[in-house]
């Protein structure tokens, strides 16, 4: 499933359509679900029949939400090799994995919620279909659904979704929440020996984009890494290993300094001699480095004025408070800031705040309203 030029024709209007539209890239290749899997819920991997999975051509999220996040929906046989109930047809059992693709730089408190109701979607699409096929109630099976965050921004999960963290919840109504558990994988936060577990490509890959806006010596290492291990694979994996290096490219154009891309795109010119491509691929190569060339220069631009946004910030504390220095965490959260609005509004109080510790607090209690 190596459809670059429709890939690239996707992305053409906006730098920002990268995060989301390059995960699902990636997770439409269904050996690369594997291996997502892999890492998340290895226990039933084992279980599944991914030679006969099928990608639902449908999303769940609102038009307003799209923005911000994407979804996939994958139908795939699920044997019950454990239960000795020979009643039962095992082979005909099928099950839904629901992937929300999430880009966001903060955590959402309210996932959970947003989990649900998606899945609640999903079952209320197939109680139509019954209707309208006149399937009688009795025969009325709902698919059973395994709900998957897949996580690429910068703030750490804390705790997995759930809809307790919505509520103030006594222990005597603890039992009348809808309780189910989501597959989490906060690619950023996550340890490379989880990542690598399974020696999967998709987790050497996604040792890559932990780094994507790391300094340039750990980008570097890690795109080495990946092209030591890429070596050692055999031949027969040569298609995925296309599309590993499209991705690489990818992310060189869209998430690296314009001044690092010429370079970048030589160590991994160099690294993966083994990858053979057409001219047509060639040419394709070369034509996405000058296509993308204007929307890095715009990436850039914004970029460039976000740092200076940050670096402004933390002077004028320093500025204001020069007896105190500016508490590590308020710091990171500063460095970490990409959203324009949040950077004025923070600019703003940084101004008025009498102490640091009111200004922390007030940050706090704002992104705790916008989440």
């Amino acid at each position: 499933m190596l459809d670059i030029k429709s890939f690239l024709s996707s992305l053409e209007t906006s730098v920002k359509q990268f995060p989301d539209r390059s995960a699902k890239w990636l997770l439409e290749n269904t050996e690369n679900l594997r291996g997502l899997l892999e890492i998340i819920a290895s226990d039933i991997v084992e279980y599944l029949d991914f030679s006969k999975v099928e990608i639902k051509r449908t999303t769940f999220i609102p038009d307003n939400l799209r923005q911000q996040e994407s979804d996939l929906v994958y139908l795939l046989p699920f044997r019950d090799t454990d239960n000795t109930d020979v009643s039962v047809d095992h082979a005909a059992t099928e099950v839904m994995i629901y992937i929300l693709v999430e880009h966001q730089s903060t955590v959402d408190r309210t996932m959970g919620f947003r989990l649900l109701f998606y899945m609640c979607q999903i079952w209320d699409s197939q109680r139509r279909e019954y209707i309208a096929e006149d399937v009688p109630k009795r025969e009325w099976r709902f698919q059973p659904i395994i709900p998957v965050v897949f996580y690429t921004g910068e703030q750490k999960w804390e705790t997995l979704p759930s809809l307790e963290t919505l509520m103030d919840l006594p222990e005597a109504l603890n039992r009348f929440v809808p309780k189910f558990e989501t597959l989490l994988l906060d690619v950023k936060s996550e340890g490379d020996e989880t990542l690598l577990k399974s020696n999967h490509p998709f987790g050497w890959l996604l040792t890559v984009l932990k780094q994507e806006f790391a300094d340039t010596e750990a980008f570097v290492e890690a795109v080495l890494r990946l092209g030591d291990y890429l070596r050692a694979r055999p031949e027969a994996e040569r298609a995925q290993w296309k599309q590993v290096i499209y991705y690489l490219y990818l992310l060189i154009f869209y998430r690296r300094p314009i001044v690092e891309q010429p370079a970048l795109e030589q160590i991994v010119l160099e690294n993966h001699p083994f990858v053979e491509l057409s001219d047509e691929e060639k040419q394709l190569m070369q034509s996405m480095a000058e296509h993308y060339l204007q929307q890095g220069i715009e990436q850039g631009i914004e970029q460039g004025e976000t740092r200076t946004k940050q670096e402004v910030i933390l002077k004028l504390l320093q500025i204001r408070f020069p007896n105190v220095n500016v508490p590590e965490p308020l710091a990171e959260k500063v460095r970490t800031l990409n959203n324009r609005n949040q950077l004025e509004a923070l600019f703003e109080k940084a101004v008025t705040s009498q102490t640091l510790e009111e200004l922390h607090t007030e940050f706090n209690a704002s992104e705790e309203d916008e989440n």
